[in-house]
């Protein structure tokens, strides 16, 4: 286990904290307006729900974990011989990431043969992504991590060109009021997305407070990826569901 001073410490166990309260409060959030947009998009408002709250029941279980991993006395941190269990992370990841993509493919309302054509090779995409990527995660040295991050790119790749070259027609079918958001939403699946495989080599640089830096890093981003993003396809639903002429009751 990580040696960690009280300030580490303390930023650690509040971003976790605080990520799962978000992840909460957008599951409620997205659930609680499934009566705000039109019956085609509340399968995407549903994914979009399940996606914070399988994020918030596992931040629970890391938050419990890294608890149980460190103690503290008179703002001295002492390690318990318990470990912090980061595959927690990876298992969220596996699960939402693919999910993520499969929701605003869904809030896109395209052909039933296009959306079974896109949610599954950009939802095996991403799901790749994440199991190459936990090999490195979990490796003691450098040089495997870098390896593994260099697999785990290609599929990231895969699903960054698909978003902005392969959706470029169906963006151009939306409603012209869901257009802008749609494209806004593609680009902060790039931008969040970008920010994980930078964070995954902060270790890399070999510099105090590295493993710190990958705990917040990691937290900011399935935030801003997840809540972030849920709050776009929930606007994208609102717009496409007005476009329809839907009224809420």
């Amino acid at each position: 286990m990580e040696s960690l001073n009280f300030f580490e410490y303390s930023l650690v166990y509040n971003s976790l904290s605080f990520t799962f309260a978000t992840m909460m409060a957008a599951t409620l959030f997205f659930w609680l307006n499934l009566g705000s947009v039109s019956a085609s998009y509340r399968p995407a408002m549903v994914i979009t729900g399940l996606v914070t709250f399988i994020a918030a029941y596992h931040y629970f279980q890391m938050f419990n974990s890294f608890d149980a991993a460190y103690s503290v006395t008179n703002e001295v941190v002492s390690t318990t011989g318990k470990s912090f269990n980061v595959a927690y992370r990876y298992v969220d990841w596996l699960l939402t990431v693919p999910l993520l993509l499969i929701e605003l493919i869904l809030v896109m309302k395209l052909s039933k043969s296009e959306t079974v054509r896109k949610a599954s090779t950009l939802g095996f995409a991403a799901a790749l992504m994440i199991v190459l990527g936990y090999p490195g995660e979990v490796a003691d040295d450098m040089g495997t991590r870098m390896m593994w991050w260099v697999l785990s790119m290609i599929p990231f790749l895969y699903i960054v060109f698909s978003l902005f070259v392969g959706l470029k027609s169906s963006i151009a079918s939306q409603p012209a009021s869901a257009q802008g958001l749609v494209k806004l939403a593609c680009t902060v699946v790039i931008l969040s997305w970008s920010f994980y495989p930078v964070v995954y080599l902060f270790p890399y640089l070999n510099i105090e407070g590295a493993w710190v830096a990958v705990e917040i890093g990691y937290s900011i981003a399935d935030i801003v990826a997840k809540a972030g993003f849920g709050v776009l396809i929930y606007m994208i639903a609102r717009a496409k569901s007005e476009a329809d002429g839907y009224t809420p009751a």
